[in-house]
């Protein structure tokens, strides 16, 4: 018996383009709903279930970045492709602060694309969207991973999921050499420069969320990675 089929968000303006895309993946096995801008596509995610969703960067209404965090408000595990005819790093950083999965650039060949939904997928655990419950105490902080908290002396920040998932690896692995090669791998499921440059950007900032636990430090290990030092609970 087959899997029911996934079904994708493709927002596209290049109608030429979406059409194209929903024959070619629809052959290969996937429902496809394609929108013609932003606001259009967002009102459909709300509609409607996806598992993957295919975001073209520059539409009329709404652009891909404002709906990138339209959909993660609403649901912060959905997979996001972003399609994109710039390939500014300016454009990539900021797509993968708002929880991107991956990048494909105009002109793309489809078999690519197509490669790119199926890592992106195959990357997502299964019962990721389910919720779960974990307090971790790191010095005076208490890190609440579910609700995407930081608590110290009665006061709480959120922070956004990414940050979530960069500090939770990093309680995983406190107190030990951490290979920045092996954590951007892990966190995005590739390596690149890119993505090293987020990561760096990311760990700026939660060096300024933990400051007022001077006993807590994000090392840097020249040429290999981080060590998270923690004093010992």
């Amino acid at each position: 018996m087959f899997k029911e089929k996934l079904k994708i968000l493709l927002a596209e303006d290049d109608l030429n383009l979406g059409v194209l895309l929903v024959d070619y993946l629809e052959t290969e096995g996937f429902d496809v709903k394609l929108c013609k801008d932003g606001e259009l596509a967002l009102k459909t995610f709300y509609g409607q279930t996806f598992d993957l969703c295919l975001l073209d960067v520059m539409m009329p209404k709404m652009d891909g970045f404002t709906l990138a965090k339209q959909i993660r408000l609403k649901n912060k595990n959905v997979p996001i492709i972003f399609i994109t005819a710039r390939a500014l790093k300016e454009d990539k950083l900021k797509g993968y602060d708002l929880g991107a999965d991956d990048y494909i650039t105009k002109p793309f060949d489809e078999e690519e694309l197509l490669w790119k939904i199926k890592a992106v997928i195959k990357r997502v655990p299964e019962g990721k969207t389910e919720s779960r419950i974990e307090i971790t105490f790191i010095g005076n902080y208490k890190f609440d991973f579910n609700n995407q908290s930081l608590s110290i002396n009665g006061s709480t920040k959120r922070i956004t999921e990414k940050e979530s998932d960069i500090l939770d690896y990093l309680c995983k692995h406190r107190n030990q050499v951490i290979k920045r090669e092996e954590m951007v791998k892990e966190l995005w499921g590739e390596n690149d420069y890119f993505l090293g440059r987020s990561l760096d950007v990311f760990i700026t900032k939660i060096r300024k969320y933990l400051k007022e636990d001077g006993n807590i430090s994000i090392e840097n290990v020249f040429g290999v990675g981080f060590i998270f030092n923690v004093p010992q609970q």
